[in-house]
């Protein structure tokens, strides 16, 4: 398949999605989740945006090879200047927030962000990798190198809006591989969103003891529609971003801090010279201290109902651990059910969650299945 074929399957799968959030089923999909897996959802996304936080800073790093899969920063040891300023934003938010301080994870942000451009500007680190060249620094920035652009203002390119092809894929691959792959897609952008979604609730504070959102049919159709508008735009699909979760740790409620985020996000696509000088290093503090206010639910969860806190267990361990939040869901849903109907208590079960998690055992299939079709 092109590209364009992928970005059609994708606003394929945003059509399907927001037809299931029109007819109600997504939303009844979403009530029928018992409320402490809700909370293990949201306590595993926490503990997956605090291991994204330390790997993006390069505290946390893949060994590439071997039988230990991480490591401490380079070889087991912490190197170079990029660390010393994730870890000054990090107790410096800390600080902040300790002396409970409105903004200390903006403070956090920009202060490091100031270091980091004086060191850079001093010292010539450079970045982690340079694509250019292929040579490696194990003291480089991770991702943006902190220096003053050349300049400030450029004009975005979007030339590649509207480069989808909604059936491309149909002459290039099987229908049963198209069908996997949309499923594939719908699934996790389905269930990435429950997740999300839950996850900022609990932190707003907006969760009914339910564990149910108000208004959660309009935020799940908005979600849907800005997946159709990501395919349509040649990107990949928009969805709900548990980045969110700083703004809420901040104060966010209402959603005015959404509108002024998404007004922010226009400017800088005019502004990107100026936003990429900030480093991982200085923003990715903040993931790991909302990780830690997300991971406080996790009292919520009755620990001696095995029913809920093994499929909870599975749920949180397995987010960071696989790198993706809808098999963290899936292997809870599924444990749940099973555990349920061990214990003869089936009918604490919704049908619509046995629903789902036979979907989840044909998602966690699909690699087999779409072998053995050829």
């Amino acid at each position: 398949m092109t590209w364009a074929d992928a970005m059609g399957l994708i606003v394929l799968e945003g059509i399907i999605i927001t037809i299931l959030v029109l007819t109600g089923f997504r939303t009844a999909v979403f009530k029928a989740v018992p409320a402490q897996l809700k909370i293990a959802i949201s306590v595993g996304i926490g503990l997956f945006i605090a291991l994204i936080g330390l790997v993006d800073a390069g505290f946390v790093r893949r060994t590439g090879s071997g039988p230990v899969p991480v490591t401490l920063g380079d070889g087991g040891t912490l190197v170079g200047w990029p660390i010393i300023v994730f870890a000054l934003g990090l107790f410096l938010t800390i600080a902040l927030m300790v002396k409970k301080v409105k903004g200390a994870i903006l403070i956090g942000i920009v202060t490091s962000t100031i270091v980091a451009v004086i060191i850079e500007t001093s010292l010539k680190i450079g970045p982690n990798f340079d694509g250019a060249t292929g040579k490696v620094n194990p003291k480089g920035w991770g991702l943006n190198v902190p220096a003053m652009p050349d300049k400030v203002i450029a004009t975005p390119d979007f030339g590649l809006f509207g480069q989808f092809n909604l059936f491309g894929s149909l002459d290039r691959v099987p229908l049963i591989t198209v069908i996997l792959l949309v499923f594939t897609l719908l699934l996790s952008d389905f269930f990435d969103t429950v997740g999300t979604v839950t996850a900022i609730g609990h932190e707003a504070g907006l969760i009914d003891r339910d564990g149910n959102i108000p208004n959660n049919d309009r935020i799940l159709l908005v979600d849907s529609l800005a997946a159709v508008g990501g395919g349509v735009g040649s990107i990949s699909s928009n969805t709900s971003y548990i980045e969110s979760a700083a703004g809420v740790g901040e104060g966010a409620r209402t959603g005015l801090a959404s509108v002024v985020t998404g007004i922010c996000f226009l400017l800088t696509t005019f502004l990107a010279p100026l936003v990429a000088i900030i480093p991982y290093e200085a923003a990715t503090p903040a993931l790991v201290i909302v990780g830690f206010l997300m991971m406080t639910q996790i009292k919520g969860i009755d620990w001696e109902d095995y029913g809920i806190a093994i499929p909870a267990f599975l749920t949180i361990i397995l987010m960071p651990f696989t790198y993706n939040i809808s098999v963290g869901i899936g292997a809870g849903f599924v444990t749940h059910v099973v555990i349920r109907y061990i214990q003869g208590r089936r009918k604490d079960v919704h049908p619509l969650l046995l629903l789902v998690s036979g979907l989840f055992m044909i998602y966690f299939l699909t690699s087999p299945i779409n072998a053995w079709v050829g």
